[in-house]
């Protein structure tokens, strides 16, 4: 994964060299949300030596309480436990002015095993507490505990799953980085599995089976199943073409830690 690097600063250094980490993620071969089809899908925003930056992207999720909610869903390494940050619901941010959206501050809590134990599972899950709830946008419900596990195989592989978030954006299919640009703006894009373990969800980004899937730029982004969050971006491979890596939210490790501020 990239670490935290704002969008602007990461969509440039990918220019420069791909000898680097592999990407934290954006949307590749996907479609502006025109519609407004993911009003709570937000982008997550934080503060570099006193400017603001777009850093990642979340989720706006059900706090169990059944109304407004003011929990954001997003990675552990878009955050440092206990930051400030702001989340903007706005389709469209300036990346170079995002304190011109309409922006919710609130303060992060990331996992705290994040990055502890190797590769097998990194706890790589946060949550933004917003100062206050977000009225006039319905929360995501989050996938319940072992939803993946109890689906057939057959279900699964027929599944189609959808990808949201901001950043650096992939259209063409020709080499190198040269695709690549950033504009700022929400965008969905639609996918099928590859597998998944305890931890992870691997699904397909290749764009010659009619996948699409993310890229640099933001993390935290959710994966939805039949409208439920099922996992959320963390990583990939380089070019953006082939295997998108999220973060399981149906296991028991992401639910023990989501049940710190969802209300039962």
């Amino acid at each position: 994964m990239r670490l935290r690097t704002p969008i602007r600063v990461a969509a440039m250094a990918a220019t420069l060299t791909v000898a680097l980490a592999t990407p934290a993620l954006a949307i590749t071969f996907g479609q502006l949300d025109t519609e407004n089809r993911f009003p709570n899908v937000g982008a997550l925003i934080g503060e570099v030596d006193g400017e603001k930056f777009i850093f990642c992207s979340g989720t706006l999720i059900e706090d169990g309480d059944g109304g407004w909610s003011n929990l954001y869903l997003t990675a552990s390494h878009c955050v440092d436990d206990g930051q400030q940050m702001w989340v903007s619901f706005d389709a469209a941010i300036d990346p170079e002015a995002p304190e011109t959206a309409s922006l919710r501050p609130g303060i992060a809590h990331a996992h705290p095993d994040f990055a502890c134990c190797g590769a097998n599972d990194t706890f790589d899950i946060a949550v933004v507490v917003l100062d206050d709830e977000v009225t006039g946008i319905t929360p995501a419900p989050v996938a319940a505990e072992g939803l993946l596990d109890s689906m057939s195989k057959a279900t699964l592989r027929a599944a189609t799953f959808v990808a949201v978030g901001y950043g650096t954006v992939r259209e063409d299919k020709t080499g190198g980085f040269k695709p690549f640009f950033f504009d700022g703006q929400r965008r969905w894009v639609e996918q099928t599995i590859m597998n998944f373990n305890s931890a992870w969800l691997n699904l397909s980004m290749q764009p010659s089976t009619g996948d699409g899937g993310t890229c640099y730029g933001d993390s935290g982004g959710p994966h939805f199943l039949n409208g439920v969050v099922v996992s959320v971006t963390v990583t990939g491979d380089i070019p953006c073409r082939a295997t998108d890596k999220t973060y399981r939210v149906d296991s028991p490790v992401s639910q023990a830690f989501l049940s710190g501020f969802i209300t039962p």
